[in-house]
């Protein structure tokens, strides 16, 4: 039946705002806080980071290329860790710094997807480096005559291109999630960057699929890499257990201390804000598990893997100095014999 009264303008709104719906261009982004002295303060500390990340990971890719000591897997798989952790801060930490700094801190729609797609291709690639690393250590420690043959640079390099490759898969599969996603009522993202938990709670369409894709790569990805590290440390800490010697067992531990340490760290933060995304505490706590996994992991780890590597890390470094020492004198004599041969 229809009514006899005439509609009230109010009444349309509603249905014009569903079936005119405009697709945002840009988001807004719900900072840490408003106050400008704590900004000032987030703003050198997150630069400081930053900055301690950059040579810290473009430190550590140095020296591996430069010292053929260091060419072994674990170092090879450190160094691709390094360019994975250098990628994702930059991904994130210098957008963070230019919003702290603004007033309105938004990022535009095409900006949105970029950032969606390389922090989850970079993600995942992290978490199968990881699993790479432990299955390094597992063969190193429970099968030290087959290493060689094991990881071999064949292996090695399957086993990184194949990380990169499943990091791509996962990039473009949240692309496509976030391409059908629709936002009308809100524009304003409940963090600091673009990530795919937040958009799919801003979202006004059907998120079905997009929450279909997650699960899917947080099943197939995430958990898969998490049980491969979880079952190498199982046979490594039974291995371990079964040497006679208290020094052995120490020098076998020793050797995989900085990857647990990494692993916990980033796995431990991941998990707490990935296993409930739909968190109402987004700007309390879970925003600062965030920041440990996107800004403090990727600094970190080449300090944790540098202390507990000391000696190989502080041999590298003498050997790299001597050799750019030796190039400089012979450089400096070549010029002074060069100077010597115009005066005669």
């Amino acid at each position: 039946s229809v009514s006899s009264n005439p509609l009230h303008p109010l009444d349309t709104i509603q249905p014009m705002a569903q079936s005119n719906c405009t697709q945002v261009t840009q988001f807004s982004l719900v900072g840490f806080t408003e106050e400008p002295l704590t900004q000032g303060n987030l703003f050198l500390l997150f630069l400081l980071t930053y900055l301690v990340t950059i040579v810290g990971n473009l430190g550590i890719i140095i020296l591996i290329r430069a010292s053929p000591h260091l060419h072994s897997p674990m170092y090879y798989f450190l160094a691709n860790l390094a360019f994975v952790d250098l990628c994702s801060s930059t991904i994130i930490t210098p957008k963070v710094l230019v919003d702290l700094m603004l007033d309105k801190k938004s990022i535009a729609y095409a900006g949105c997807v970029a950032q969606v797609f390389l922090f989850q291709l970079f993600g995942i690639t992290e978490c199968f480096l990881l699993a790479a690393m432990a299955y390094d250590r597992y063969v190193a420690i429970c099968h030290p005559l087959l290493y060689p043959l094991v990881m071999s640079p064949k292996c090695c390099f399957q086993l990184v291109t194949g990380s990169y490759l499943v990091g791509l898969t996962n990039g473009v599969g949240q692309t496509i999630s976030m391409s059908t996603l629709s936002f009308c009522s809100s524009s304003t993202i409940d963090l600091f960057f673009c990530d795919i938990p937040p958009l799919i709670s801003l979202s006004t369409s059907n998120t079905t699929l997009s929450h279909i894709i997650l699960t899917t790569a947080a099943s197939l990805f995430g958990v898969s890499s998490s049980l491969v590290v979880l079952l190498s440390y199982v046979a490594i800490i039974l291995t371990i257990l079964s040497i006679s010697s208290a020094e052995g067992k120490r020098k076998a531990f020793s050797t995989c201390t900085s990857h647990l340490t990494t692993v916990s760290i980033f796995y431990g933060s991941s998990f707490f804000t990935y296993l409930n995304p739909s968190s109402d505490s987004s700007r309390g706590a879970d925003q600062w598990a965030v920041v440990l996994y996107t800004m403090v992991t990727p600094m970190l780890n080449p300090l944790i893997y540098s202390l507990r590597n000391k000696e190989d890390v502080k041999g590298a470094l003498i050997k790299c100095r001597s050799r750019f020492f030796n190039h400089w004198q012979h450089k400096k004599v070549l010029s002074s014999s060069t100077c010597t041969v115009h005066i005669n």
